[in-house]
């Protein structure tokens, strides 16, 4: 069965991993079940699973006003490191679907929002 038979349709799939060097590994395949799909859909789950977690010992940590300024660092850095991968996890899966996720609005793209230095402490 070919490509239109099925549905299918190689795209180039962002991996949930990195190269050793940091940059992002890539896979192009029209086959959705292969081995490398499937390892990076359990890979996926995993990392969401983990972004799950963290996010309920974020709470509990954020309502503990004992909380030291140690643990709340590493709390950013966990959730940083989360929130990378639930956005590479979104990004690659919106490339699956058909949707770039380059739209903006107001044509701000990369500015973030504006905060006030009081907002950090």
């Amino acid at each position: 069965m070919g490509n239109q038979e099925t549905g299918a349709r190689n795209v180039i799939r962002v991996l949930p991993w990195k190269t050793p060097d940091g940059k992002e590994c890539l896979l192009q395949s029209d086959d959705a079940g292969g081995v490398l799909s499937r390892l990076a859909d359990d890979m996926e789950a995993a990392q969401l699973g983990i972004g799950e977690k963290v996010l309920l010992h974020a709470q509990e940590l954020l309502s503990n006003p004992r909380a030291t300024e140690p643990e709340m660092r590493y709390l950013a850095r966990q959730l940083a490191e989360c929130l990378g991968d639930s956005l590479r996890v979104a990004g690659s899966r919106g490339v699956r679907l058909g949707i770039d996720g380059t739209e903006d609005d107001e044509g701000d793209a990369g500015e973030g929002p504006e905060l006030p230095a009081e907002a950090f402490g």
